[in-house]
C-alpha cells in the first residue's frame, strides 16, 4: 500500500506536537539598583543665576548733525580718553553754511547802523519843527526793527560756528570702545548712531529672575554685600549689592532685568559671572538625586525598597524645591529609608531587585591577569 495520501496527516501531528511543547517564558532577571539610605536635616539652599559684567554707564554716541563720515579714529576694544576725537564728518557744508550765516551778520550790521543814522537825522529834522513826531515815532521803529534782525543772525551765526564744530565726535568721558555702528563712507542722519562706548568707573552684574524671584530680589535693593559673585577664571568671589530691579518684564523671556553693583572691581566687560543668593536654612529636608525621582499619575514618587523581602515599591512625595543636582523634599520618607537612586525608569510596584555592587562588577569586567612563564 503507498504511504503518500498519509504525508499530510504526519506533519499537521509533528506541527501539533510542536505547538503544544512550547518553553514557558524565562524568568524577569532581577534588577540590580543603588540604593541610599536618607536621614532628615537642616538644608541651606541658595538661588543661582547666569550673568554678565557690564559697565554702569554705556552711550551709544553719534553727531548732532548730518553728514558723510569720512574718518573713524576708534577700533572695539580700543581705549579712549575723555575728549579724544573718535570720528569726523565732511565739514565743507558746515563751513559754507557758517560763512553764509556770517555774511548775514554783516548785512544786519549795515542796515541796523543805517537806521541808527536815518534816526538820528531825523530826530535833528524833528527839533527844527521840519517833521512831525509820528515821523520821528516810524524811524525809531525802523532802527529797533534794524537791531532785533542783527541780534537774530548774530545768534544765527553762533548757531552754526557751533555746528561746523560738531563735525568731530568727541569722547564725552574716558573708557572702551564696545562697538562701532557706522564705517568711513557713510552718510548718516542726525543722532545716528556711530559707536558705543562703555564709561570707565562703576561695574554692574547684570542677570534676569523668572517672576516668582522679583520680589524677593527688590526687598535686597540697596542692601550691601548680600550677593555673591563667581567669575570664570577667577577662583576668589565678589560681594555685589542689588541696584537695580527692571519694573517690568521682558516680552520675549517674561523675566525682569536685574543690576547689582560691583563697584570699582577690576572685571572684564562682558565676563561670565554667576550670581548666587543665600536663602534661609530649611529644617526636617531630605535631600535626593534628582535622578531619584519619578512622575506617576501627575504625582513625584520615589522607590522606596524592602531590605526583608528585596522588592521596591513606590512612595508618594513632597517636593520643597531644588539645589543644583538635588530635590529637597519636605515630606514622604521616613529617616532610614533606602530609596533607589538609579534607573527608576525601569523597575515596577513589587518588583525584586538586588543592590548594586560596585566592586563586584569592576572585578567582573576587569581582564584576567596574564599567565605565569
Amino acid at each position: 500500500m503507498s504511504t503518500v495520501p498519509r504525508l499530510p496527516l504526519l506533519l499537521a501531528a509533528a506541527l501539533l506536537l510542536a505547538a503544544c511543547s512550547r518553553p514557558a517564558p524565562a524568568p524577569e532577571p532581577v534588577r540590580a539598583v543603588r540604593t541610599l539610605k536618607v536621614a532628615t536635616g537642616s538644608v541651606a539652599a541658595q538661588l543661582e543665576y547666569a550673568a554678565e559684567i557690564r559697565a554702569r554707564t554705556e552711550s551709544r554716541l553719534g553727531f548732532r548733525v548730518g553728514g558723510k563720515l569720512v574718518r573713524r579714529a576708534a577700533d572695539v576694544g580700543q581705549v579712549v580718553a575723555a575728549g579724544q576725537v573718535l570720528a569726523e564728518l565732511d565739514p565743507q557744508d558746515l563751513r559754507l553754511a557758517q560763512e553764509a550765516a556770517r555774511a548775514t551778520v554783516a548785512a544786519a550790521q549795515v542796515s541796523a547802523t543805517q537806521a541808527k543814522a536815518d534816526y538820528e537825522r531825523f530826530k535833528d529834522l524833528q527839533a527844527q519843527g521840519f517833521i512831525s513826531a509820528a515821523e520821528l515815532e516810524r524811524r525809531s521803529s525802523t532802527w529797533k526793527a534794524a537791531d532785533a534782525q542783527l541780534a537774530q543772525a548774530r545768534a544765527q551765526a553762533d548757531v552754526q560756528i557751533n555746528q561746523s564744530g560738531y563735525s568731530r565726535l568727541l569722547a564725552p568721558a574716558a573708557g572702551v570702545v564696545t562697538a562701532v555702528d557706522a564705517e568711513p563712507g557713510t552718510v548718516l542722519a542726525t543722532g545716528a548712531s556711530v559707536l558705543r562706548l562703555a564709561h570707565a568707573g562703576p561695574r554692574d552684574v547684570v542677570f534676569a529672575v523668572p517672576e516668582d524671584n522679583v520680589d524677593g530680589l527688590r526687598a535686597l535693593r540697596g542692601k550691601p554685600g548680600l550677593l555673591t559673585v563667581k567669575l570664570w577664571g577667577r577662583p576668589e568671589p565678589l560681594k555685589a549689592t542689588v541696584r537695580e530691579v527692571a519694573a517690568a518684564a521682558d516680552p520675549t523671556t517674561r523675566t525682569f532685568l536685574v543690576k547689582a553693583d560691583l563697584g570699582e572691581a577690576r572685571v572684564d566687560l562682558g565676563q561670565t559671572a554667576s550670581v548666587s543668593l543665600p536663602l534661609p536654612v530649611l529644617d526636617g529636608l531630605v535631600r535626593l538625586p534628582l535622578s531619584a525621582l519619578l512622575q506617576q499619575n501627575n504625582r513625584t514618587v520615589v522607590w522606596v525598597l524592602d531590605p526583608g523581602t528585596m522588592v521596591v515599591k513606590a512612595q508618594p512625595v513632597q517636593v520643597a524645591g531644588a539645589d543644583a543636582n538635588s530635590a529637597l523634599i519636605a515630606s514622604g520618607l521616613a529617616a532610614g529609608a533606602e530609596v533607589v537612586t538609579a534607573g527608576v525608569h525601569v523597575l515596577t510596584e513589587g518588583l525584586k531587585v538586588s543592590r548594586y555592587a560596585a566592586t563586584a562588577v569592576a572585578a567582573a569586567s576587569a581582564p584576567a591577569p596574564a599567565p605565569a612563564k
